[in-house]
């Protein structure tokens, strides 16, 4: 795709970091928030559909509370996120108001991506606050997440919300111009890529830094966003947010930040969960000729492929599909528990009912159930 293509999108989620609207004493900037507030208003009016995925909290209630340093310890980060979101959103509110436009408040934790209903309510809530015309604004739920509970940053929440709500185009606005080759702060021969069509082991080795001190993120973050988005045929785009009307001239095709290129074949929205919404419950380790079947020839998982078993599940579990030497090709719900599967694995479908004294599917995973990695 082209960047003149963006200009056709009809639905945004827009994320914002740490970096972006507090300064770094940890008092809210707000200048950039006004005129992030006014940008998105101004797509508002255009009919466009707008999400905005705000970090923030932790470094807002540093600044209410004159808090020195950067907290150390989980209570203390969401009680400082207590403080600092509700203050956040105050200010959300006020600034939005001045044009007219609602805004709600939608805090998510890792949990409610994993269970396939809660996905679908948290989905038709978002979607039903856009046919209102509310813009949403998302955060994770800093104050009760511990680390099983974390999307560990808001990129890669802000992908989620993206495939969820089938986005047209996720920005993913920082305080850096794009994705270099090298990191730019140390390398000053590092050149920005205004366009990715791919992702590479080599990107990801050097893009190991972290952002501002109060952030949870920095590239690697973002390029782990971008994988869920090209694979869910959303294009993404990382772009400074200090410069002047960033989104709509992003909007307008021209040349700032970087756009990731999504791949041209769209993910049903129940594979998107299972490959991007949900946490691995195990793992299956297959032999060869059922890694070929699953990545060349789009066949269902066997039983006959598979060489072991990793982990306690259930049946209906997301697991993670294997290679013999350990490199993830697939994610799949499971129609047998680890238990059955181990009793079935190397065997014929044929040999099921008699290994298991029932035999209610022939394959361990459907096609239909698995996405490729």
């Amino acid at each position: 795709m082209s960047r003149d293509e963006l200009l056709e999108s009809r639905r945004l989620v827009v994320k914002v970091g740490t970096s972006t609207i507090t300064h770094g004493t940890g008092k809210v900037n707000l200048y950039r928030m006004e005129r992030l507030v006014r940008e998105i208003a101004d797509l508002r009016n255009q009919g466009r559909d707008v999400l905005l995925v705000s970090s923030g909290a932790v470094g807002s209630g540093i600044g209410v509370l004159d808090y020195p340093g950067v907290p150390a310890t989980i209570p203390l980060k969401q009680a400082l996120a207590a403080v600092g979101q509700g203050a956040l959103l105050h200010i959300y509110e006020k600034l939005f108001g001045e044009y007219g436009i609602k805004i709600a408040q939608i805090l998510l934790t890792r949990d409610v991506f994993d269970d396939r209903m809660r996905y679908l309510n948290a989905r038709n809530t978002m979607l039903t606050l856009l046919e209102m015309g509310v813009v949403p604004i998302i955060n994770e739920n800093d104050t009760v997440a511990v680390e099983e509970l974390k999307f560990g940053d808001n990129d890669r929440l802000s992908a989620m919300v993206a495939c969820s709500v089938n986005a047209d185009l996720l920005v993913i606005l920082s305080d850096i111009d794009g994705f270099y080759d090298r990191d730019p702060r140390s390398d000053n021969f590092a050149k920005l890529m205004s366009e990715i069509n791919e992702i590479t082991s080599e990107m990801e080795e050097n893009s190991k830094s972290r952002g501002s001190s109060f952030s949870s993120g920095g590239m690697v973050a973002k390029l782990v966003a971008a994988r869920m988005t090209m694979a869910s045929a959303i294009p993404m785009v990382i772009a400074n947010a200090g410069e002047k009307d960033i989104l709509r001239r992003v909007l307008q095709g021209e040349q700032l930040g970087t756009l990731f290129v999504p791949k041209v074949d769209t993910c049903q929205a129940r594979k998107r969960w299972i490959g991007f919404g949900t946490i691995s419950q195990g793992t299956l380790f297959v032999d060869d000729g059922a890694s070929k079947a699953l990545l060349k020839k789009g066949k269902s998982l066997l039983p006959s492929g598979i060489a072991s078993v990793k982990g306690d599940f259930d049946r209906g579990a997301v697991v993670t599909v294997c290679t013999s030497e350990g490199k993830s090709i697939a994610k799949g719900i499971v129609n047998y528990s680890s238990e059955e599967i181990e009793k079935i694995a190397g065997k014929k479908s044929s040999e099921i009912e008699k290994l298991l004294e029932q035999k209610d599917y022939d394959e361990v995973i459907h096609r239909d159930n698995l996405i490729m990695l």
